[in-house]
């Protein structure tokens, strides 16, 4: 049977105050809790995931870094960038870490094709590319056999924060968005749009 997802909608976010929402969601939800889709901005922040190197931090300035308990290395959010945190049960809908991955950047991939953007991924480099330059970062953790965080897309943004670190720990790693490719970013449609795509690759048929 198809199951229901919540879709909630926020503004800009300040880090740590998400992270710990989607932390105590997850700790506190249980097998007959629906899945939830959160949609929002970050403030400018640099995280390190938990394989991540102070390191791959080179010029911080004024922006804090965070360390977090997502996958993956060192990445920036700012304001125009849309992050996606699906909070899945994992076990519930028989879903692999490896697999889902794959799911959300299928998903982006799917949401580039709308707007006439070649997408691909990489091996051993998560994440959604177009040209060799990275649209899309990708860090997840797996609580109890449920997902948080998410994914990142770089829409219409500031990318010079970007050169201030080392992206994913790949030194001079290009990095992209959508307005370098097309004048058509509208964040509320580019938001529908990917909760569209992602209820239909996990097949829900029903949410609030």
């Amino acid at each position: 049977m198809p199951e229901k997802i919540t879709i909630q909608y926020f503004t800009k976010c300040l880090y740590q105050e998400i992270w710990q929402k989607m932390r105590d969601f997850t700790l506190t939800r249980n097998q007959n809790t629906a899945d939830e889709i959160w949609l929002l901005e970050h403030f400018p922040v640099f995280t390190l995931g938990h394989t991540g190197d102070r390191k791959d931090i080179l010029n911080p300035g004024n922006i804090p870094v965070i360390q977090t308990d997502r996958g993956g290395r060192a990445t920036y959010h700012g304001p125009g960038q849309l992050i996606v945190y699906p909070l899945i049960d994992l076990q519930r809908r028989k879903l692999g870490v490896k697999q889902f991955v794959k799911i959300l950047e299928q998903a982006v991939i799917q949401l580039l094709i709308d707007y006439n953007i070649k997408a691909n991924i990489q091996a051993n480099a998560p994440g959604v590319y177009v040209n060799n330059a990275k649209i899309c970062s990708l860090g997840l953790k797996i609580r109890h056999g449920c997902s948080y965080h998410g994914l990142a897309l770089n829409v219409n943004m500031d990318l010079e924060p970007f050169s201030r670190i080392n992206p994913c720990g790949f030194p001079n790693l290009k990095v992209t968005q959508l307005t370098d490719f097309t004048d058509n970013t509208n964040l509320l449609d580019i938001k529908e749009k990917i909760v569209k795509i992602i209820r239909e690759f996990l097949f829900y048929h029903c949410y609030n």
